[in-house]
């Protein structure tokens, strides 16, 4: 896969959840922080959105507010009105949970939603996310971003064939879409740096192109700065400078995700995940797996997937309070 789409594969555990959630003024909703990033887009009304720190945020319809970490936020019809202390319950978060109710004067209609994510692994570029993105209405409306945002909505009123998947890909696309937005408003800004940066520019994007599709290939710096066109020493420079770590360091970092994946979520063979990711033996990638995470990946595998049946159980505390 591509960059993008391998960072968001890597972050992410289980599958997201959505739901379309009406709330009548007056009301104040408080979130509390939650191993999940999520997304609040306003379909009808309008409301106030409160970040973690920073000023308060008017949002109208159309609009989109993004929370890469999880961080506790709010929402309330006015800045007046008392928001609510957390509670904890997944009903407002289930693809199942859908309110058709008309969008109420004075309150507000939203499409929300969560992924989880493993914090024990976060990807460079996620760490690079400020805490909150807003994407206000008009530059959504009329784009690919604005179109998910319909069918997501299309979706969650209706009971069809194929309805989970079709949730799951549009989720999905909805995130990579609101991270493509996010790099595209950085570079126009002129205030691209770090990972916004790095796939932007021509050789470090291609260099990364080449260590996620063949991530078991063995690459050197030389090989690298060959397939992209520049000389060893300015490839090494300009790659550790935009993603923050020298071109064998990341090659390493990205091949030990992949194999903590694989031992969390497949039953493979450890010398066949070794070979994936370019070790000779299964010796030299169990030594190069403890240097990272501080365990043999047999016993890595073992406590993970024995948690692996926990997962719904991470979504507790990501209903919001009511009041």
């Amino acid at each position: 896969m591509d960059p993008l789409s391998d960072v968001v594969a890597a972050m992410r555990v289980g599958d997201p959840h959505a739901a379309r959630v009406v709330h009548r003024a007056p009301f104040g909703v408080r979130f509390p922080p939650v191993d999940a990033a999520g997304f609040h887009v306003v379909l009808e009304g309008a409301c106030w959105f409160y970040p973690a720190a920073g000023d308060p945020i008017a949002l109208r319809p159309g609009d989109i507010v993004f929370l890469s970490g999880g961080h506790p936020h709010a929402l309330a019809d006015d800045p007046a009105t008392p928001l609510g202390s957390a509670a904890t319950s997944l009903r407002g978060v289930e693809p199942t949970a859908v309110n058709r109710t008309p969008g109420p004067l004075g309150g507000v209609v939203l499409l929300c939603g969560a992924y989880l994510l493993d914090r024990s692994r976060t990807h460079p570029m996620f760490a690079d996310l400020p805490e909150t993105i807003h994407l206000p209405a008009p530059t959504t409306r009329h784009t690919p971003t604005g179109t998910l945002v319909d069918l997501l909505d299309i979706e969650l009123g209706r009971e069809q064939p194929g309805r989970d998947a079709m949730l799951r890909a549009l989720l999905d696309a909805l995130l990579l879409n609101i991270l493509r937005s996010w790099l595209d408003e950085r570079a126009d800004s002129g205030g691209a740096g770090g990972w916004a940066a790095a796939l932007r520019d021509p050789a470090v994007a291609a260099a990364l192109r080449a260590i996620h599709r063949r991530p078991g290939h063995g690459w050197t710096v030389a090989a690298l700065a060959d397939q992209v066109g520049l000389a060893r020493a300015t490839f090494a420079r300009r790659f550790t400078t935009l993603v923050g770590r020298t071109p064998i360091a990341y090659l390493t970092w990205w091949r030990m995700t992949l194999a903590a994946r694989q031992l969390r979520d497949t039953d493979e063979p450890l010398a066949a995940i070794a070979r994936n990711i370019g070790y000779a033996n299964g010796f030299a990638f169990a030594h190069a797996f403890k240097n990272e995470f501080g365990c043999p990946p047999g016993k890595f595998r073992k406590e993970h997937q024995e948690s692996r049946g926990d997962q719904s159980k991470r979504w507790n505390s990501i209903e919001p309070s009511r009041e």
